[in-house]
């Protein structure tokens, strides 16, 4: 079969690789029938994930069909259609009783496209199947589901349920790409009273405007001082972190305000500054977190309702086999215009999906 292997920083190629197989007796096999590209994986392709080795297939998103099942998978059958979480958890351990299944110590947690063959592939071995893979409803489309393996729940949970947004708050979104995007959302679910988002690209604040956000702020022009005029100088009660460089995190340090949370989503390489001769007095909480997944099965229910504007994100498709083509438009984003890139189906040329 092929797949996207990693060689090192800078390095990656859609090549033949080993077809999967099963290993233990709660794996299946999933063919491959939409994929997508994370934040993620680039920041793999850059070196600042040191951990993952040379040859991995990366990826962590997939919606497909099982083909093969391990003696003790009791949720799936051969031929079910399922979202490939991209967390595993063997929902024994003491984490994964609780529900923190990124934080799985029984061989679980990120670890598809991270320390074993990932998802950018024709087939994926999943591992730990009755809590890692979750049958899809006929009537979700591939492009819509595939949304819910990462972004979506990531967005939800580390950023939403961590801030504690409540109704009548502000909320501050720093950051309008994919997760920002998922984030401003869900927010919206809790009713604030008005969502400000940031970014320095203007084809992401416009997008933010279509999915929710009350105001729009180009990061480069003093965001701070708007979310200030807006408040009355309070600041923000949620500010949510979605890119992950020491600037914007510090930039989310001054816009919350005294009592308020930072839920900090971004995947960082280089270490922050934490200003505590600011923070001390100022009761603020700062959250981090891998996303657990507990969410999945609601935010399928909605998404199969129509309450999530999965379509929305996804601005180009590509067929499985051009993963080298649709890395190169995913990484130039501010050029191309990329928040989310689907590929899979049986397309033969990218194909822009219209704004909604």
């Amino acid at each position: 079969m092929k797949g996207f292997v990693f060689h090192g920083p800078g390095r990656s190629a859609w090549q033949d690789v080993p077809d999967p197989a099963i290993k233990d007796p709660t794996d299946v096999i999933v063919r491959v029938d939409a994929a997508t590209i994370c934040g993620t994986d680039l920041h793999i392709l850059k070196g600042d994930v040191p951990e993952v080795p040379v040859g991995t297939v990366l990826g962590h998103e997939a919606v497909g069909e099982i083909v093969e099942t391990g003696s003790d998978v009791r949720t799936v059958r051969p031929g079910d259609r399922v979202l490939v979480s991209c967390i595993t958890a063997c929902g024994r351990c003491t984490y994964c009783r609780k529900a923190m299944y990124g934080q799985c110590l029984g061989d679980g947690g990120w670890i598809l496209g991270h320390l074993i063959d990932g998802t950018q592939a024709e087939y994926v071995r999943v591992p730990h199947a009755d809590l890692s893979v979750h049958a899809l409803p006929s009537t979700l489309e591939n492009e819509n589901a595939v949304l819910l393996a990462d972004i979506f729940p990531t967005a939800y949970e580390v950023g939403v349920l961590n801030g504690h947004v409540r109704p009548g708050d502000t909320v501050a979104v720093v950051g309008a790409g994919p997760i920002g995007l998922a984030a401003i959302a869900t927010a919206r679910l809790f009713a604030p009273e008005r969502i400000v988002a940031v970014d320095l690209a203007a084809s992401r604040l416009e997008a933010a405007r279509r999915l929710g956000a009350d105001a729009v702020a180009n990061a480069g022009e003093a965001p701070e001082q708007l979310v200030a005029d807006l408040t009355d100088g309070l600041g923000a009660d949620v500010v949510i972190e979605a890119v992950g460089v020491p600037e914007t995190f510090e930039l989310c340090t001054r816009m919350v305000r005294p009592g308020g949370h930072v839920a900090n989503v971004g995947v960082h390489g280089k270490p922050a500054t934490l200003h505590l001769e600011d923070l001390w007095i100022k009761n603020v909480t700062i959250t981090t977190g891998l996303v657990d997944t507990h969410s999945t099965p609601t935010l399928l229910r909605m998404a199969a309702a129509g309450r999530l504007p999965t379509a929305a994100l996804v601005t180009h498709t590509f067929p499985l086999d051009a993963m080298e083509e649709a890395y190169d438009v995913f990484a130039r984003a501010a050029d191309t215009g990329a928040l989310k890139v689907v590929l899979g189906g049986q397309r033969h040329d990218a194909v822009a999906v219209p704004a909604v």
